[in-house]
Parts: structure tokens; C-alpha cells; sequence
């Protein structure tokens, strides 16, 4: 029986994962930074576990109480929509220090296990963003983006250890805590000169059209997981799946 670790499983696509892995009968390790044990079902396979992905303290103890792994999801993860000119630099660390060095922090963290068994497979959850530019989401997709350079760079270094590196690729998902989660860090961020800018981008973020369901995210990651064949990158979703066949052409 194999394990996976996912990181962010509190909510969103991180708890989805968690739900559809246990269905199948996987060992899963739900990390989130407050453990919340009500969120999931009751399962001997489930662990409920606590994570900080810009702590080194928090991830240590992680892999201490983890045990071995066979697959890492990469999924926790911040938002922000703002304009680069007023979004503090104080505030671009964050959105980095989260989704791209604890992707990062992770990755080193969980890698020599793997490769010393010569097998695992770690999956990062990035966006449908990088493929495209989207308005007031430069620091945000800047940050995903770094984590598909770095996959992609990663996934070279450890082939001959038989470790498979794989990206999934979300699009908008209303069933997500981007906007909540994000409007801490915004204050501030889309000033006056950008203020009709930002009403036409919550607007369209608020709109219809089609979406990425955390089913879908959920999905993704399991083609990830067990399909060896599976390409690198693995869109998630109908928008997100729409873009990339739109691309492609």
C-alpha cells in the first residue's frame, strides 16, 4: 500500500486529494498548519498532521512523524491579486516564501528517501496562470511559475534515481479559498490608478465560464501518481484543459 503526503489539505484541492486518495485505498498524510481531524473521514489509513511550509522546525518534525513516502503533492499555497507597482515588497516574500520555497523546502526534504529506494514521484500543483498572462496577477503567477522552471529542471536531476517529478495545473475554482485567503495580504495593493482595472478582474473572477472543480484537481494529481506515461504537465479542469489545447495550436 502506498503513501502519499499532501501539503494544504485543510481546504480546497489539498482536502479533496486527501478524500479521493483515501477512497482508493492509499495511506494519506493530510498536512495542514492547524490539524484539524473533523475535516476527513475516520480512516486507519489517514493521518492528520501538522505543517508549516516556511518553517524548517515544522518540517522536520513532518518527516520525523511521516514515515516513508512514495508521493509528495505540493499543494499549499497563497494568493494575491494586486498590481506589482503598490503590492510591498514585503508582501511579494510571502506569496515566494509560501508557494515557491516551501515547494522547494519540501522537495529536499522528502527527496533523499526517495532516492535511496530509487522510487516516488512528487507532484506540484501550480496554476493555469503560467501559461497565460492574467491582470494583477503578476506576483502570483511569477511565484507558480518558478515552481514549473524548477520542476522541470528538478525532474533532469533526479531521473536516473527513478524519481518522476509531475506538475498539475489548476484553473479558476470557486471552490477554493484564494479571495479569502488572499484579502489579508491586499490591502492596499490595487491603488487608485488601477482601481477600474481591479473591479473588471474581480468581475471576471465572480463571472461564469467554465471552471476547475477540486474533483478535477483531485483527478489530475491521481493520473500523476500512478500513470508512469503521464506527461509533465497535466492540466486540471475545463478552463485550464481548454488553455492549454488553445495554446497547443
Amino acid at each position: 500500500m502506498k503513501t502519499i503526503l499532501i501539503t494544504g489539505s485543510s481546504s480546497g484541492f489539498g482536502l479533496e486529494i486527501a478524500r479521493y486518495f483515501l477512497q482508493q485505498g492509499w495511506k494519506v498524510i493530510a498536512t495542514m498548519r492547524t490539524p484539524n481531524t473533523d475535516i476527513l473521514p475516520a480512516n486507519a489509513n489517514l493521518k492528520v498532521l501538522a505543517l508549516d511550509v516556511t518553517d524548517a522546525g515544522s518540517i522536520q518534525q513532518l518527516i520525523a512523524d511521516a514515515g516513508p513516502i512514495d508521493v509528495l503533492v505540493n499543494n499549499a499555497g497563497v494568493g494575491l491579486i494586486g498590481a506589482v507597482e503598490s503590492t510591498p515588497l514585503a508582501t511579494v516574500r510571502d506569496i515566494f516564501e509560501t508557494n515557491t520555497i516551501g515547494t522547494i523546502a519540501m522537495t529536499q526534504a522528502v527527496l533523499p528517501q526517495m532516492r535511496e529506494r530509487r522510487s516516488g514521484t512528487i507532484i506540484n500543483v501550480t496554476s493555469a496562470v503560467t501559461m497565460t498572462p492574467f491582470t494583477l496577477l503578476a506576483v502570483y503567477s511569477a511565484s507558480k511559475a518558478a515552481v514549473e522552471t524548477f520542476s522541470r529542471s528538478l525532474a533532469k536531476e533526479v531521473e536516473a534515481f527513478n524519481v518522476q517529478v509531475r506538475i498539475v495545473q489548476p484553473g479558476r475554482s470557486p471552490e477554493t479559498r484564494f479571495g479569502e485567503n488572499a484579502m489579508p495580504r491586499m490591502q492596499g495593493t490595487i491603488s487608485e490608478p488601477y482601481a477600474a482595472l481591479g473591479e473588471q478582474v474581480f468581475n471576471s473572477v465572480r463571472g461564469g465560464g467554465p471552471v476547475t472543480t477540486s474533483q478535477d484537481v483531485a483527478e489530475g494529481v491521481w493520473r500523476a501518481a500512478t500513470d508512469s506515461q503521464a506527461p509533465m504537465h497535466i492540466p486540471a479542469g475545463e478552463d485550464s484543459v481548454a488553455l492549454a489545447a488553445s495554446l497547443a495550436k
